[in-house]
């Protein structure tokens, strides 16, 4: 069970220039500032935008102290601290190869394209036990979380997650198996390679430079800005939590559409909140202390999939960029969606 308790894409002078551009971000990326460069960007067949992410050196994970943690947090309690031995220890990783990055999480729009293209039925439509979804009415005294997400229920699916959504909105209720047949397809209807991330590439691209709590600093108030994550537009639907809200109300009490937040310094929207992000890896809790240097791919095996980033739900704790979470690869939930990677190559 994950512990996130809020469940809480020329000329030769054109291709100079680009080599420019990307040699300064690499440099900078490394000096662990954050890029200036203007934003590579290219869009495939389903209208999904990529970012174009340039190699560099990170340092990536690492404990903060528990008293640092109690000041930042005061609403929480110790022990929410001292289970976080999976976020270290900090290691220096290399992110070898440049790639493309959703600069959006994948969309219901999307998700539903490419469903009427290619005949896909999400795992919560094809095994006959349905996704999860927000109920108003359901009794949160009787439910383990006291959340007010139901499910498994067959009323719940990607298509309608109990709350309303536009086709801009990142699409919820999807399996990291979902997430795994839509890259699959893309890449064969188009012959690009397309995958989801790894942790550390995430990682990496959600820091964009920084070594702070978030990609904006270190002030879990900053979110209210930066990020769709559990402020005072929700508070009022989850009481028994409201103490653990932003003191804000940024007007999205569930999901909002992709790119109504800032982008990060490599371009990319929406790696906080919104909706969790799955990853290529399967979940290690000593992982850390033994993974390569260069492009680490998570353990060989696993039981469960990692999936980063905090959603609309999550207080500001669980959205910190380091913070790791896990689901089956079954799973399909509310608060958990997608973003795609499309690895660099020549065209098909």
């Amino acid at each position: 069970m994950a512990r996130d308790a809020s469940w809480c894409l020329f000329r030769a002078p054109a291709f100079a220039l680009i080599a420019l551009v990307c040699a300064a971000a690499h440099a900078e990326v490394a000096r662990g500032s954050a890029p200036t460069a203007r934003t590579a960007t290219w869009t495939n067949t389903l209208g999904m935008v990529f970012v174009r992410v340039p190699t560099g050196s990170f340092t990536m994970g690492g404990i903060e102290p528990p008293e640092s943690l109690a000041r930042a947090y005061p609403t929480l309690e110790a022990a929410r601290f001292t289970d976080l031995a999976d976020e270290g220890p900090a290691h220096r990783v290399t992110i070898g190869q440049a790639f493309y990055l959703g600069q959006h999480e994948v969309t219901v729009g999307q998700f539903r394209r490419f469903v009427q293209a290619s005949g896909y039925r999400a795992e919560s439509e094809a095994d006959g036990t349905g996704g999860y979804g927000y109920n108003p009415r359901y009794d949160p005294a009787t439910t383990v979380r006291g959340d007010a997400f139901e499910g498994r229920d067959t009323r719940y699916s990607w298509r309608d997650p109990g709350f309303a959504q536009g086709d801009d909105h990142p699409v919820v209720n999807v399996t990291w198996n979902d997430a795994m047949a839509l890259a699959d397809w893309l890449s064969r209807t188009e012959g690009h390679h397309y995958r989801l991330p790894t942790e550390a590439e995430w990682e990496y691209a959600c820091r964009a430079g920084t070594r702070t709590r978030y990609p904006h600093g270190d002030d879990p108030q900053g979110l209210l800005h930066t990020a769709n994550t559990f402020d005072q537009a929700a508070a009022p639907l989850w009481p028994r939590w409201q103490q653990h809200a932003l003191a804000g109300n940024d007007g999205h009490a569930f999901t909002a559409p992709v790119g109504s937040y800032g982008a990060n310094a490599f371009g990319l929207h929406d790696m906080l909140g919104n909706a969790w992000e799955w990853v290529a890896d399967w979940h290690g809790d000593n992982y850390y202390a033994h993974s390569p240097r260069n492009d680490p791919r998570g353990p060989a095996h696993g039981t469960v999939r990692v999936r980063r980033g905090g959603s609309w739900h999550t207080w500001a704790f669980y959205a910190r960029c380091g913070y790791r979470n896990w689901n089956s690869p079954q799973t399909r939930y509310t608060l958990v969606g997608m973003r795609l990677a499309r690895e660099i190559s020549a065209a098909p």
